[in-house]
């Protein structure tokens, strides 16, 4: 079953909208495909993204295929709301609103999309679900909760050719937060990620 057959074609109405997965899932493309729909639809969206985002030194959202649009970088929800702000003072109040990478946003976001969805406004947002320790990452957890359609989708495991369901970090640091492509990750499917990660749930705890 596809993501289009999973999901409406043409939610009407406040809702919220979480395309999940893992590292070169889709999930941005994804994003970018259902905005088009909807300026098609003669509908007006506003896409946002976060501001830390500068892999490609602009302020478009660009997928993995290098599809892209034009978007408002911001650095927290609390901007992210402002504008939206600014745009319904300006008589320009949008039917859709987008967010890549909504991960790297504070959990107030999770306040702003459900404040925009009592608005009136079909929230869509895009972001990994698990971090490169294959753990809830941010806000994720709670937008999958409030949401009233979640698009789970996979990746192909670089060794497998498996479906992949984990991002591993291949080069960097140990932050949390690191952005980056595929210099940086690999997306990776159970087994294989299991041999290079031991998760909290795999480690022995300590004998009395």
């Amino acid at each position: 079953m596809t993501a289009y057959e999973r999901h409406p074609p043409h939610p009407v109405g406040g809702t919220i909208e979480v395309i999940a997965g893992p590292m070169f899932s889709g999930k941005t493309e994804e994003l970018l495909r259902r905005l088009r729909r909807a300026t098609i639809a003669k509908q007006a969206v506003t896409l946002f993204k976060p501001a830390r985002d500068n892999r490609h030194n602009t302020t478009d959202v660009v997928s993995h295929d290098a599809r892209r649009q034009n978007a408002h970088a911001v650095a927290d929800a609390t901007a992210l709301e402002a504008v939206v702000d600014q745009l319904i003072d300006a008589d320009k109040m949008p039917d859709v609103i987008g967010i890549d990478e909504v991960q790297f946003f504070d959990y107030d976001v999770v306040d702003t999309c459900n404040r925009l969805a009592d608005r009136g406004i079909r929230v869509i947002v895009a972001g990994l679900d698990l971090d490169y320790l294959g753990r809830p990452f941010g806000c994720m957890p709670l937008l999958l909760a409030h949401a009233e359609y979640v698009t789970k989708l996979d990746a192909i495991c670089s060794i497998t050719g498996r479906p992949a369901h984990f991002s591993h970090r291949v080069e960097g640091g140990s932050e949390d937060v690191q952005i980056g492509g595929a210099e940086s990750y690999q997306a990776l499917s159970r087994e294989p990620y299991n041999d290079v990660v031991v998760r909290s749930h795999h480690r022995v705890a300590p004998s009395e």
